[in-house]
């Protein structure tokens, strides 16, 4: 037999959360195939096999903290294992490891067991929380009988409505229980979620945070995009957002005034000749803020591949530890969720992140008449120490005057 372990993570990662089990011990390996899916704080590491075989032990359960080095499991190598282990298995199953069912592997469309705690990803788990879904009732539809988000989602959907109440009750009893779900449930932070909460509070104990505010009348890009899109979108293939023309405004915007991308060493200022550009992006583990290296170099239509790049692979979980190393400054988006304006939180080390918001249309003065246009409010989070106020607005200001004539970009 031959042990695997946590291999190494990157750089100053030391631990990570065993996410998911691919394979069930008694189940037949080949090499390179992935085994299980460790979460770090940035991004999800999958383990293969080493060589062909049978997985005959798993030392950790979905859930548990691991370090580097840590033993995972052990495969016993050789095709023919897998026909006298899995048998063996089925016939007495140790009771140290609940997660070895073959029964319920072979067939995952079978309703799981009540009572016991049925193998769920994280994010299975925290829809099902949101949800009030009992996640023992859920059919697992992934490898091994294992419940993924969608199957959570699918249940939901499908539960039966709740039996209509009688408009009066003779004599209720006082403080009936009328919900059949967990009034509250308890979940353990997963090493990304710890991380990002570590992050936050290091940027705001570390930081002199403050966050000044303008407004962007977004009549003229918007009037570019929907003259652009279908051609771009033709020519580029790239289906043209608002984020690369703010992306370029902000690189140009940083050429003007450097400090706000730059980081504090030590008693010492470090000014970046170049833009790395950090597209926070929402996925089902958590926030994760992938960049653009050389941001600045790049044209809108490349930058605009660029962003869809990384977000494709923040949510499919395939993120490199280069994709989130190096950032100097930060975009983050919240009007896609509908936030009308916010003070983003700056991520440390970085000295500024700029906040988008939410399109809304709004009575403006122009010309001493009062016009409708979609405006659009913006945030600049900064550290006081290194930016003052000044440049922080001028900052802002430039932006605003790069988004509301974006034709001038061109001349950059």
């Amino acid at each position: 037999m031959a042990s695997f372990q946590v291999p190494p993570l990157g750089e100053s990662i030391v631990e990570a959360t065993v996410s998911r089990w691919l394979k069930q011990v008694g189940e037949a390996v080949a090499a390179g195939e992935t085994l299980v899916e460790l979460e770090t704080d940035k991004i999800t590491v999958e383990v293969p096999a080493l060589e062909a075989g049978t997985l005959s032990a798993r030392h950790k359960n979905e859930g548990d903290v691991v370090n580097v080095g840590d033993a995972l499991g052990e495969v016993t190598a050789g095709a023919g294992a897998a026909a006298g282990a899995a048998p063996a298995a089925a016939a007495a199953p140790a009771p140290s490891a609940p997660a070895a069912a073959p029964a319920a592997a072979s067939a995952p469309s079978a309703a799981a067991p009540t009572g016991a705690d049925p193998k769920a990803s994280p994010a299975a788990r925290r829809t099902a929380a949101e949800t009030g879904t009992d996640l023992s009732q859920v059919a697992g539809t992934g490898r091994g009988g294992v419940v993924a988000k969608v199957d959570v989602i699918a249940a939901s959907k499908s539960a039966p409505a709740p039996a209509a109440k009688p408009a009066a009750a003779p004599a209720p009893a006082p403080r009936a229980v009328t919900d059949d779900g967990p009034r509250e449930t308890r979940e353990k932070m997963t090493t990304r979620r710890k991380r990002i909460a570590e992050n936050l509070l290091q940027s705001q104990h570390n930081t002199a945070h403050l966050t000044t505010f303008n407004e962007i009348d977004m009549t003229a890009v918007s009037a570019l995009r929907d003259r652009m899109r279908d051609k771009v979108e033709k020519t580029h293939g790239l289906r043209l957002s608002y984020m690369p023309f703010f992306a370029k405004a902000a690189c140009l915007a940083l050429d003007a005034y450097p400090t706000v991308n730059a980081q504090l060493d030590g008693e010492h200022i470090v000014y970046h000749h170049y833009v790395n550009l950090g597209i926070a992006v929402a996925s089902d583990a958590g926030l994760v803020v992938p960049n653009i290296k050389d941001a600045n170099t790049r044209s809108l239509i490349e930058i605009g591949h660029d962003i869809g790049a990384v977000a494709k692979k923040a949510r499919d979980g395939k993120l490199g530890i280069d994709d989130l190393m190096g950032g100097t400054f930060t975009i983050t988006n919240g009007g896609v969720f509908g936030s009308l304006v916010s003070t983003p939180i700056i991520n440390y080390p970085q000295v500024g992140i700029l906040g988008l918001h939410k399109i809304q249309d709004r009575p403006v003065a122009e010309n001493g008449q009062v016009v409708i246009r979609p405006m659009m409010y913006v945030a600049l989070s900064y550290d006081h120490r290194i930016i003052d106020g000044q440049q922080a607005v001028l900052f802002l200001v430039r932006v605003k005057e790069l988004m509301e004539d974006p034709a001038s970009m061109l001349l950059y």
